[in-house]
């Protein structure tokens, strides 16, 4: 049995009356990368506030690593090892992709630091490596105002994986991007797999199939679905959730509804 890096038990969020969050359980293996999905409403982005302490649990308890975060402020559970990556990309744009990732990659140091203090030979090694595995080699040192919108969100990964986290958490990292950008976001996602514990929020079901191994369907606050990418888009509940109609339970309704869910490309809007 692998060990749990993330769990999280009967967690209900009430904002005024109405749950964000309806007795949430769910879990995540060490070294696994899930992908969440669900439409309007579903309670995505309260998902990832309560796991990064932004909103705290009404009821229920989110347990990192065994511990359980309740008690503890938005910086402390960062410090634990878990690192959020926003829509929008939160860079430093004027300055170069190297200086950015130096500043990430030691919480201790400010920009005026890094700035004007000599990195060891060891911090600069890490820092070309993580350029090359970001692919931003070629632009290391020009101003991170002139890079693409996807340039862009892959430095803030990168800028994520320098604080070496344990946890990775990714919300949209490819919305907006065109479909060349969004391939190089996915494969950057498969790579950093290998060594982190990711999850991704995601609506663009072409990227969610490049990376997911396991898709969890999130529903009115609660799980809805678990399980392949195939078996998420051929469940009957789920295609009546996103298409907004029931389904007789036969073969060919499901399967023309599947296809169906993703011409629609399900899940284009957020909570």
């Amino acid at each position: 049995m692998k060990d749990k890096i993330l769990e999280i038990e009967d967690v209900t969020v009430s904002f005024d009356g109405f749950k964000a969050l309806n007795n949430l359980n769910f879990s995540l293996d060490v070294g696994e990368l899930r992908v969440i999905i669900g439409p309007n409403g579903a309670g995505k982005t309260t998902f990832l506030d309560v796991i990064t302490g932004k909103t705290k649990p009404t009821q229920g308890r989110v347990l990192f690593k065994g511990r359980n975060l309740k008690s503890l402020p938005e910086h402390q559970i960062s410090r634990l090892g878990i690192g959020r990556k926003f829509q929008t990309p939160r860079i430093y744009l004027n300055l170069t992709p190297r200086e950015n990732l130096e500043i990430s990659s030691n919480r201790q140091k400010n920009v005026f630091a890094t700035l004007f203090k000599h990195s060891s030979s060891a911090e600069r090694k890490t820092i070309t490596g993580l350029l090359e595995t970001i692919g931003l080699s070629s632009n290391a040192d020009i101003r991170a105002d002139k890079l693409s919108h996807g340039e862009k969100q892959r430095l803030e990964i990168g800028m994520l994986v320098a604080q070496s986290p344990d946890l990775l958490l990714v919300d949209e990292p490819v919305a907006g991007l065109t479909d060349e950008e969004t391939e190089n976001v996915g494969n950057l996602l498969l790579a950093l797999a290998e060594s982190h514990s990711i999850l991704v929020i995601e609506h663009d079901m072409e990227f969610v199939r490049q990376i997911a191994r396991q898709v969890t369907v999130l529903h009115q606050g609660s799980v809805l679905k678990e399980g392949t990418i195939d078996e998420v888009q051929n469940d009957p509940r789920v295609i009546e959730v996103y298409l907004g109609q029931p389904l007789e339970d036969t073969a060919s309704e499901v399967q023309h509804s599947s296809e169906k869910l993703e011409t629609l490309n399900i899940g284009n809007s957020k909570l």
